[in-house]
C-alpha cells in the first residue's frame, strides 16, 4: 500500500508517528527515528446503529478538519458524517517519558436521533519470515507480538465488547468479528469497544493507548499494561500541551515578535513548527539526524528518506544553532560524526541515526566536505575552542581524505617548502597501476557521476574551514600544549592548505565556466544550469556574490530554472517527480539576494515559500506548479533548515 504523504507528525524522544490529512496514521517508529516502523495499517471505525463500519480515515460522507493544539505537537483530527450527523474528534500525542502513543476520541451526537455506537479498530502490522507476528487479546484490548517487540492496543476503563484475530479482514466491514480464540498467528485483528447510546447533543469518550515494548515475559507485559492505564490521561495530555509550549518558547533564537499580519503570521507559524520539528527528526543521544519521516518503504519513486545524510544534517544543525539547541549539534559532531567517520577520514553517503551504516548507493565528496565546514559554523555560535580541540583529529582525518581525493581526481598538486609530494607520487604511482585511488563523485542530488562545481566548492570552504580551527586554535598556545612538532605540521599544513584554495578556484574558472552562456555551469560535462552552482557564493564563499560571472550566472539561472508560479528547480531537464519546483531552491535564491541587498527579489523568492507550505504550515521537497502545494516529502528537515537561516538574515541581531 502507498503512503506517499505524511501530512501530519507526533513524537516524543523515541517516537514518532505520521499520519494522513484525515488522520489515519500510517507509520510508528521505536526506538528511533528510523528504525523501527511497525504499522502495516491502523484502521479506525465507528458502526452507527445497525449500519456497516464507516471508516473513520475513508467515507464518502465525512467531512474533515486537522489542526494542531497551538504551539505543540498534538494533533487533532475532525470528523464529521454528514449522513448520520455524528461528529468524531480524534487527538493523537505521544507521552513524554512513556513509549505510547495516546489516540482520544470524542464522539458528539450532532443530530436528531439516538445514536447506538460501536468503535472498532482493525490494526496489522509489518511481518516477514524471520519475525512473525502473533496476536493475544488482552485486558481492555489486544497485543500484537514477534519476537523482539510487542505492540499493545487497548483501553482505559473499557472492555472488549468483541475480537477477532483471524481472517477479520473479511468481516469487519459488516462490523461483525467475532473470534472464539484468544490467541492466533495472523497479523491483522480487530477489536471492538461498545461506546453505547449518545443522544442528541450529546457526547462520550474513548482513551485508547498504544504500547510499545520488547516482548517480556507474559507476567511482565500485563504488570507493564496495567501500569499504563494507571496514568491520568487528562494530566498527561495538559503535560504534553506545556512541554512544547514551553519549547518553543525557550527556542524561539530570533526571538521573533508576534505578527502584525496574516503573511507575517503565516512565516511565523513555520518557524514555530520547525521548532516542533527538528526534535522529531533528532536522536536525542547522538544527534544524528533524518532527513524526514518515511515515505516510502518500498522503494517505488526513491531510495528512501529516513536516514542520517552528514551533508543535510549539517545545514539542520545549523538551524538548530539558531534555535538555541547548539547541544543537540555537538552530540551529531562529538558523537555521531565520530562514530561514522571512516579510517580514511571521508564519511559515506548515509547512516542510521544511531550510528550505523545506512543502505547507500555511491559516494558523495560534500559528505565529507560539508561536516569540516560545519564544525566550524558551529563554533562561531560557541565560541567554545574546547569543542574546536575535541574535534581537530577528525577535522584533520577528513582534510587529508580531501586533499587526497583533490590530487586524484582533479590532477591538483601543490609544492610546499621546494620539497616534492610524496603522498602525490604515490597516488600518481597508484593511478597508473590502477586507475583512481578513490571513486568517483556523485553531485549534491545523487544523480550524476563526474566532478560537480558544488563539490569542488564544498571541498574549498572546508580548506578555508580548517585554516580558520588552526588559527583559532593556534591563539591559545595551550591548545597545542607547546608541541613544536605539532606547530610546525599546522604550519605546513596551512601552507599547502592556501595554495590548494587557489588551485581549486582555478579549476573552477577554468572548467565550469561556459564563455558561450557567459556563466558558471554544474560540470564540465552536462553543462546544465543547476541551482547548487548558487553554493560557491553561499554557503561556501568562493566568490563574492556580485562578480560579473556570478552576476551573468544568476541572469541565466532565472531564465533556465525558474518556473512560471516563481518556484525554481533544481537543474535544467529535471524529471524527478515530474521536475517541480524545490523549496530550498528558492531559499538559495533568496539567500543569495540578501547577500546582494537586492531586498525586493529576495521577498520575491521567498514569499514562494511561504505561500506553499503544508496546512500544517510543513515544508516538502517539492512544490506542485498546479495545486501550489507540497507533493513529496512533507516535513523535510533540510527545507526547515533553509528557512531558519533564511530567517536568521531577515531578522538576526545583525541584520
Amino acid at each position: 500500500m502507498e503512503k506517499y504523504f505524511n501530512e501530519a507528525i507526533v513524537g516524543n524522544q523515541k517516537m514518532i508517528a505520521t499520519f494522513t490529512a484525515k488522520g489515519e496514521m500510517q507509520r510508528l517508529y521505536f526506538p528511533s527515528k528510523d528504525n523501527r516502523q511497525y504499522v502495516d495499517f491502523f484502521h479506525t471505525g465507528i458502526k452507527v446503529n445497525e449500519s456497516d463500519v464507516i471508516y473513520l480515515h475513508e467515507d464518502i460522507n465525512n467531512l474533515y478538519k486537522q489542526y494542531y493544539d497551538l504551539d505543540t505537537n498534538v494533533l487533532n483530527t475532525e470528523i464529521t458524517n454528514t449522513y448520520f450527523n455524528i461528529r468524531t474528534v480524534q487527538t493523537d500525542f505521544a507521552m513524554l517519558k512513556e513509549n505510547v502513543l495516546v489516540k482520544k476520541y470524542m464522539f458528539i451526537n450532532e443530530g436528531k436521533i439516538n445514536l447506538d455506537i460501536k468503535f472498532y479498530i482493525h490494526s496489522s502490522l509489518l511481518t516477514d519470515n524471520n519475525n512473525i507476528v502473533g496476536s493475544k487479546v488482552i485486558d481492555g484490548g489486544v497485543m500484537q507480538y514477534a519476537h523482539d517487540f510487542s505492540f499493545s492496543t487497548f483501553a482505559k476503563n473499557k472492555k472488549l465488547a468483541a475480537h477477532q484475530l483471524n481472517d477479520s479482514k473479511n468481516t469487519i466491514k459488516r462490523g461483525e468479528i467475532h473470534d472464539k480464540d484468544y490467541i492466533g498467528m495472523a497479523n491483522d485483528s480487530s477489536i471492538c469497544y461498545d461506546i453505547g447510546v449518545i443522544k442528541p447533543n450529546e457526547k462520550k469518550e474513548i482513551e485508547i493507548y498504544v504500547l510499545i515494548d520488547d516482548n517480556k515475559n507474559v507476567s511482565d507485559m500485563e504488570r507493564e499494561i496495567n501500569r499504563i492505564k494507571k496514568i491520568d490521561v487528562k494530566k498527561e495530555y495538559d503535560s504534553v500541551k506545556a512541554y512544547w509550549r514551553r519549547y518553543v518558547k525557550s527556542h524561539n533564537g530570533l526571538n521573533i515578535k508576534e505578527p502584525k499580519n496574516s503573511y507575517e503570521e503565516r512565516i511565523f507559524e513555520i518557524y514555530k513548527r520547525s521548532i516542533l520539528l527538528f526534535p522529531l527528526l533528532t536522536n536525542q543521544e547522538t544527534g544524528g539526524v533524518i532527513a524526514s519521516p518515511e515515505v516510502d518503504e518500498q522503494r517505488s519513486q526513491c531510495g528512501m528518506y529516513a536516514y542520517c545524510w552528514p551533508r543535510d544534517a549539517v545545514f539542520v544543525c545549523r538551524a538548530l544553532d539558531i534555535l538555541k539547541m547548539s547541544k543537540e549539534v555537538d552530540k551529531f559532531y562529538k558523537v555521531f560524526c565520530k562514530k561514522t567517520q571512516s579510517r580514511n577520514g571521508m564519511w559515506e553517503q548515509r547512516f542510521y541515526t544511531d550510528g550505523k551504516l545506512a543502505p547507500c548507493w555511491g559516494y558523495q565528496v560534500d559528505e565529507t566536505a560539508s561536516i569540516v565546514y560545519g564544525i566550524y559554523e558551529h563554533y562561531k555560535y560557541t565560541k567554545s575552542e574546547k569543542f574546536l580541540k575535541d574535534t581537530l583529529p577528525m577535522c584533520e582525518r577528513a582534510i587529508k581524505f580531501l586533499k587526497d581525493y583533490v590530487k586524484d581526481w582533479l590532477g591538483i598538486r601543490v609544492i610546499v617548502d621546494n620539497k616534492k609530494d610524496t603522498v602525490q607520487e604515490e597516488i600518481e604511482n597508484t593511478y597508473k597501476k590502477e586507475g583512481h585511488k578513490y571513486p568517483i563523485s556523485y553531485d549534491l542530488w545523487e544523480m550524476n557521476e563526474g566532478i560537480h562545481l558544488y563539490s569542488v566548492a564544498s571541498i574549498y570552504s572546508a580548506f578555508d574551514n580548517m585554516l580558520k580551527i588552526y588559527n583559532t586554535l593556534g591563539k591559545n598556545v595551550s591548545n597545542f600544549e607547546n608541541n613544536r612538532l605539532k606547530e610546525d605540521k599546522i604550519y605546513k599544513s596551512k601552507l599547502e592548505l592556501e595554495k590548494l584554495m587557489v588551485q581549486l578556484k582555478k579549476y573552477i574558472n577554468v572548467n565550469m565556466y561556459d564563455d558561450e552562456k557567459k556563466s558558471y555551469v554544474r560540470n564540465a560535462d552536462d553543462r546544465k544550469m543547476d541551482i547548487s552552482i548558487l553554493g560557491a557564493v553561499t554557503p561556501f564563499n568562493v566568490f563574492k556574490p556580485k562578480e560579473r560571472k556570478i552576476l551573468n550566472t544568476v541572469e541565466r539561472i532565472n531564465m533556465s530554472l525558474r518556473t512560471y508560479t516563481g518556484g525554481y528547480q533544481r537543474f535544467e531537464q529535471d524529471h524527478y517527480m515530474n521536475g517541480n519546483p524545490w523549496p530550498i531552491a528558492n531559499l538559495w535564491m533568496t539567500l543569495y539576494y540578501i547577500k546582494t541587498g537586492e531586498k525586493k527579489k529576495a521577498k520575491e523568492t521567498f514569499d514562494f515559500v511561504v505561500k506553499t507550505s503544508g496546512k500544517h504550515y510543513l515544508l516538502g521537497e517539492q512544490i506542485d506548479n498546479s495545486t501550489l502545494q507540497p507533493n513529496w516529502v512533507i516535513g523535510l528537515g533540510w527545507s526547515h533548515a533553509m528557512f531558519i537561516i533564511v530567517l536568521e538574515k531577515l531578522f538576526g541581531k545583525n541584520n
